[in-house]
């Protein structure tokens, strides 16, 4: 090959790097029409599971027994001080509200004869039923990291699990749960609404939509 093809093919291949390097320089444009990003689902209403668990007298009891009932699921155990601390504002609650629709649940994570000499002195006024591994896996079913006690779940009338509160309970954040669960009942506030508002109530309290 003479040396003038050399140069020449030498001096095309420059030009081709060339253009191929500007080439993907060059930003490049979107095509006219392009697939619409889609939404993400509603998120369905959160209705909380059945369980059933046995009572202090052994007996076998479902959640849905108290359907139709708001319900403030409270859980437990006979070595926890602020437990124990928040059983008699609880009692007064159940005395209180019992008649307008409310009903106290106490879920003891504890063993069943510390909960039964316990509950001798105490006196329950509202059901208590008792597990460990069992009880806990009721309040980690509705998305709940068991943390620590005592804690309580807010459960509407209807079923659909609204909210919960860590730590103790006192008589002025349970008026105000009483409240807001009563509009809701009547129609006054929807659940969202309802959801947000005995977290305002109680500075601990979660959404765990």
């Amino acid at each position: 090959m003479s040396r003038v093809t050399l140069i020449f093919a030498a001096g095309l291949l420059a030009l081709m790097a060339g253009a191929l390097f500007y080439a993907a320089r060059m930003p490049v444009k979107a095509p006219a029409t392009q697939t619409p990003v889609q939404q993400p689902k509603a998120l369905e209403v959160q209705t909380h599971p059945e369980f059933t668990l046995p009572d202090m007298t052994g007996a076998e009891r479902s959640f849905s027994e108290w359907q139709g009932k708001n319900r403030l699921i409270n859980f437990w155990a006979t070595w926890c001080a602020p437990c124990r601390k928040e059983i008699p504002v609880l009692k007064a609650f159940q005395a209180e509200q019992s008649g307008n629709g409310f009903q106290v649940l106490g879920v003891a994570v504890d063993y069943p004869e510390e909960v039964a000499a316990f509950a001798e002195a105490v006196e329950f006024n509202y059901p208590v039923l008792i597990g460990q591994m069992e009880a806990m896996a009721v309040a980690e079913s509705s998305g709940i990291e068991f943390v620590g006690m005592p804690f309580t779940m807010f459960v509407a009338s209807d079923g659909e699990y609204l909210n919960a509160h860590f730590g103790e309970l006192h008589k002025e954040q349970l008026d105000h749960v009483a409240d807001v669960m009563s509009r809701l009942d009547r129609g006054e506030i929807d659940k969202d609404d309802s959801a947000r508002r005995p977290a305002h109530a109680a500075s601990d309290g979660q959404k765990l939509h």
